[in-house]
């Protein structure tokens, strides 16, 4: 018996070490189940993939991507008349009348215009008085014209931008 008893003790050992060892591989399995759900559903998380099947990465669809801006229209604002006596020295007097309309690039500036009027009609009479007749015959004369109106209106309407002065009626007498 006391062979068959320590034959037996081997076996029976054999066959706890058998269950430890498969009391392990659960532990472990337990422990790794839950560690790569946390990977994944962190992996899925930063991807964005998670938060999106959630609704909580969903923007409204007014903010999900911007709309192209409204396009940029440009408006044009109406000057009042302007008659101004040219600089002929010891001449007969000459007189210009001028009756212009001002192109700015956004239409949503033309309240900085409208506010500018009083400075704009100064800069404009001031500099159209510093005028000769001479200075105004040709289409030379009148590019040059335009040219020092749109840099004394860009100035005065800052911030709006000021493209273009456009003459409606200009005479010289």
């Amino acid at each position: 018996m006391s062979g068959g008893a320590a034959a037996a003790a081997p076996e029976q050992g054999a066959e706890e070490g058998g269950e430890g060892k498969k009391k392990g591989k659960g532990k472990l399995i337990l422990l790794a189940v839950p560690l790569v759900l946390v990977i994944a559903g962190a992996g899925l998380w930063f991807s964005g993939i998670l938060p999106g099947m959630l609704g909580m990465g969903a923007k409204p669809a007014a903010e999900a991507e911007p709309s192209e801006p409204p396009p940029i229209v440009p408006a044009l604002f109406e000057m009042p008349e302007i008659i101004v006596n040219l600089n002929v020295g010891n001449r007969r007097a000459s007189y210009l009348k001028l009756r212009s309309k001002i192109e700015i690039a956004d239409g949503r500036d033309l309240a900085h215009v409208q506010a500018a009027v009083p400075r704009l009609q100064d800069l404009f009479t001031t500099y159209l008085r510093e005028l000769r007749p001479e200075e105004l015959r040709g289409s030379a004369g009148m590019h040059r014209l335009r040219e020092e109106l749109i840099a004394r209106a860009s100035v005065a309407t800052r911030p709006a931008r000021v493209t273009d002065v456009l003459f409606v009626e200009m005479l010289v007498q």
